[in-house]
C-alpha cells in the first residue's frame, strides 16, 4: 500500500484536505544514489462546471482570447458609448489628442509615400491587367476608409504586387482583358467586393485563425515564386515586345521572350535596364543606410518624371518605346452597377475574391503587427480584418480593386516619421490632386519604367536567406516553402498556393497523428525527469518504464500511441535483459504535455490498463491536466487505476510506488 490513502481529490479551494495529503517522507534509490525525501500530494479534479459554463468558457478562449471588452466593465452608459465608438472607429480615440506637431510629421511621411504610391499604383494595375487609372483610384478611396477604421499608425494602404498578380492571373485565365474589357472590369470589382465581405466576416466572427494556415514558410515560397514570375513577365516592357504570352509559368514566359526576339527594341532595352539599375541601386542604398530611405522612396517617382521627359522631348527618335497613353482626369466613378452576381463567371469571381482576400489580409495584418511591435503598440487583428474588409467593399463600389497594407510603403511611412494614420489621408489627398489635374502628364510615360518599378518592388520578396534557415531548422517547413515556390513557377499561382497549403496541413496532421514520445530518466540529485536520449546524465529508474507523451490524445493518434507505448515497453524489456537489469514492474506515463483527451483516447487508456494487468505490470499516470482528469473521472476510468494510479509528478509516483513495494511482505 502507498503512503496516502487517496490522491484524487475534488476541488475545494486553494488548500487540500489533510486526509488526502501524505506527510511521511519517502526516499528512493536511483542508480546507487539516494533521493531527497519528498511528500506525495493529492491530484485535484477541476472545479465543477455545467455544460453551458464549459461551452461559454471554450467559446471565449477560441474567439475572444484577448478579452476585447474588458475596458467596458464598471463604466457608465455614456462612457461605454464612447468606448464603443473608439472600439469600432479608432479615429475617435486618437483624433481628440491630435496636434500640429503630429501633423507636421504625418504631412512629411504622407507626401513621401505618395511619391511611391503613385508610380506603384499605376504599375500594379498593369500587373493585374487593369487600366493604369484603376491603380490610382485604388490609392485614393481605400486609404481614406482605413484612416477611419484602421488601428495601425504606420500601415500605408494601396495596391500590392502579390494580390495584383493573383487577380490578374486568375481573371485572365477566364476572360482576357483585351477580349472583353468591360466583363474583366466587372469581375475585378466583384472579386474585390467578395474579398472585402470575406475579410470583414472573418473579423466580425473573430475567425482570424483561418489565415494561419498560410504559414511563414508557405508564404516565403509563394512570394518568392510569384516574384520570379512577375519579374519575368516584365520582360515584355523591358524588351519592348508587343506580342507576349499571358501565361504565368516560367517556361512559357521565357519561351515567349525568345520566340519574339524580332520585336525587341534596342532603345527600350537600353533605357529600361538603365532605369532598372538606377532603381536597384537606390533600393540598395535605402537598405544599407536606413537614414537615406528617402532616396529609395523618391526614386520611382523621379524615374517616372525623368523617363516621361525623355520620351516627350525625343519622341521623334524614340518612336519604338511604348507609352501609357491617355488617362482620364477626374475622381473615381461609381462602380456598384458593375458588380457581377450572376452568370457563368460568378464562380471565377468568387474564387479570385477569396484567394486575393486571404493573401491581402495575411500581408496587411503581418505588416501592421510588424510595425506595431517595432513602435511599442498593439494592433487588434480582428479589427484590422474588419477595416480592410470594409475598405475593399467600399473600394469595389468606387472603381478600385483589392488593396491592403503594403510592406514597402509602410516601411517608407515609418522611416519618414509617420505618427498616425493621417499620413494615409495626406497620401490620398496627393493622389486626389494627381487625378484632378496631373493625369495628362502621364501620357508619354513609357511602359518600361513601370516594368522596372515592378521588378524593383517584388525582388525583395525573394528571401533566399530565410529559405536557407528553414533548411537548417525545419526540413518540413523547407519542403512546404520549396513546394510553393516550384508550384508557382511550374504550374500556376493558385495551384502553387494550394500545394503549399496542402503541405502545411499535412505537416499539422503529421504532428497530430504522430506525436513525440520518449523514455524519461531521472537526473541524479534532482526530482527532474527528462528524455534519456536528450540528456545523457538522465538515468533509468530500476523496475520502472517512464514514458512521456507530448500531445493531446485524440482519435487521430490514439492507435499510434498505443502501438508506440507497447513498442517502448518491449524495447525497455529487451534493454533490461541485455544489461541484466531488474525486471520491469511499473509503467508511468508523464501526461504533463497532454492538454486534452477524447473518447478514443480514453478507450486507449482503458485498453492499455487491461493489457498491462494481464502482464502483471502496474500502470500509473503522472500530472494529468484538469480537462484530462475530468474526463478520466467521468468515464470511470480512474476507478480502474485504483489508489496508486494517479500522481501529481513523476517523482512522487516513483517514490510512492517504490514505498508500496517495500512495505509488502
Amino acid at each position: 500500500m502507498g503512503i496516502n490513502s487517496n490522491r484524487v481529490d475534488h476541488y475545494s479551494g486553494s488548500e487540500l484536505h489533510p486526509a488526502h495529503t501524505a506527510t511521511a517522507p519517502v526516499t528512493i534509490p536511483v542508480s546507487g544514489e539516494t533521493m531527497t525525501p519528498l511528500t506525495v500530494h493529492s491530484v485535484c479534479l477541476p472545479p465543477h462546471k455545467t455544460t453551458l459554463q464549459k461551452l461559454r468558457h471554450r467559446l471565449s478562449e477560441v474567439f475572444f482570447p484577448d478579452n476585447p471588452l474588458h475596458g467596458f466593465k464598471n463604466q457608465s452608459r455614456l462612457r461605454k458609448l464612447v468606448l464603443a465608438l473608439q472600439f469600432f472607429f479608432p479615429i475617435f480615440e486618437w483624433a481628440p489628442n491630435y496636434s500640429l506637431t503630429l501633423l507636421r510629421s504625418d504631412v512629411v511621411s504622407g507626401l513621401t509615400i505618395a511619391s511611391l504610391a503613385i508610380p506603384q499604383g499605376i504599375s500594379y494595375a498593369k500587373l493585374a491587367n487593369l487600366p493604369p487609372i484603376i491603380g490610382l483610384y485604388s490609392s485614393f478611396v481605400p486609404p481614406l476608409i482605413y484612416s477611419v477604421l484602421g488601428s495601425s499608425k504606420h500601415l500605408a494602404v494601396g495596391p500590392v504586387s502579390i494580390a495584383s498578380l493573383v487577380m490578374g492571373t486568375m481573371l485572365t485565365e477566364a476572360v482576357p482583358y483585351n477580349q472583353d474589357p468591360v466583363l474583366y472590369l466587372k469581375l475585378a470589382f466583384t472579386s474585390t467586393f467578395i474579398a472585402g465581405v470575406f475579410q470583414a466576416t472573418l473579423g466580425l466572427l473573430r475567425l482570424g485563425f483561418v489565415i494561419d494556415f498560410l504559414s511563414k514558410a508557405t508564404l516565403l515560397g509563394f512570394m518568392g515564386g510569384a516574384a520570379v514570375i512577375v519579374s519575368l513577365q516584365q520582360l515584355k516592357g523591358l524588351l519592348g515586345i508587343i506580342h507576349f504570352t499571358t501565361k504565368m509559368q516560367i517556361i512559357p514566359v521565357l519561351s515567349s521572350a525568345i520566340q519574339h526576339r524580332n520585336e525587341w527594341s534596342w532603345q527600350t532595352i537600353v533605357m529600361g535596364f538603365c532605369f532598372l539599375a538606377f532603381l536597384l541601386a537606390t533600393r540598395h542604398v535605402g537598405m544599407r543606410k536606413p537614414k537615406l530611405f528617402w532616396i529609395s522612396a523618391a526614386a520611382p517617382l523621379a524615374s517616372v518624371i525623368l523617363s516621361t521627359l525623355l520620351v516627350t522631348l525625343f519622341r521623334s527618335k524614340l518612336h519604338g518605346i511604348a507609352t501609357i497613353g491617355h488617362l482620364e482626369k477626374g475622381l473615381n466613378p461609381p462602380s456598384s452597377n458593375m458588380l457581377y452576381f450572376h452568370g457563368q463567371f460568378l464562380g471565377v469571381a468568387l474564387k479570385t475574391g477569396i484567394i486575393t482576400g486571404i493573401l491581402s489580409l495575411t500581408e496587411g495584418i503581418a505588416v501592421g503587427r510588424t510595425f506595431a511591435a517595432l513602435n511599442d503598440y498593439q494592433v487588434d487583428g480582428n479589427k484590422e480584418m474588419i477595416a480592410i474588409g470594409l475598405m475593399n467593399m467600399a473600394g469595389s463600389c468606387s472603381s478600385c480593386y483589392v488593396t491592403t497594407g503594403s510592406f514597402s510603403r509602410s516601411a517608407v511611412n515609418a522611416n519618414a516619421g509617420a505618427k498616425t494614420v493621417v499620413s494615409n489621408i495626406i497620401m490620398a489627398s496627393t493622389v486626389l490632386v494627381t487625378l484632378l489635374f496631373l493625369m495628362p502628364l502621364f501620357h508619354y510615360t513609357p511602359n518600361l519604367i513601370l516594368a522596372a518599378i515592378i521588378i524593383t518592388a517584388v525582388i525583395g520578396l525573394i528571401d533566399y536567406q530565410s529559405a536557407v534557415r528553414l533548411w537548417k531548422v525545419d526540413k518540413l517547413d523547407f519542403l512546404a516553402c520549396l513546394s510553393s515556390f516550384l508550384g508557382v513557377l511550374m504550374i500556376s499561382v493558385p495551384i502553387g498556393l494550394a500545394i503549399a497549403v496542402g503541405v502545411s496541413v499535412f505537416k499539422i496532421l503529421l504532428h497530430v497523428t504522430r506525436p513525440n514520445t520518449g523514455v524519461l530518466g531521472n537526473i541524479p540529485g534532482t526530482q527532474i525527469y527528462q528524455n534519456v536520449n536528450r540528456y545523457r546524465e538522465a538515468k533509468r529508474v530500476p523496475c520502472f518504464a517512464i514514458l512521456g507523451i507530448e500531445a493531446p490524445i485524440y482519435f487521430a493518434n490514439s492507435t499510434y500511441l498505443q502501438e508506440r507505448i507497447l513498442r517502448w515497453i518491449r524495447e525497455e524489456e529487451e534493454w533490461l535483459a541485455a544489461n541484466k537489469g531488474s525486471s520491469l514492474k511499473c509503467v508511468i506515463i508523464d501526461m504533463t504535455a497532454v492538454t486534452g483527451i477524447d473518447t478514443s483516447g480514453l478507450a486507449m487508456m482503458k485498453e492499455l490498463k487491461r493489457m498491462f494487468d494481464k502482464r502483471s505490470l502496474q500502470l500509473a499516470l503522472a500530472n494529468p491536466g484538469g480537462s484530462v482528469m475530468e474526463k478520466l473521472h467521468q468515464s470511470n476510468i480512474l476507478e480502474l487505476f485504483g489508489l496508486e494510479g494517479v500522481y501529481l509528478t513523476v517523482d512522487e509516483a516513483v517514490a510512492d510506488i517504490s514505498s508500496a513495494w517495500k512495505s509488502q511482505p
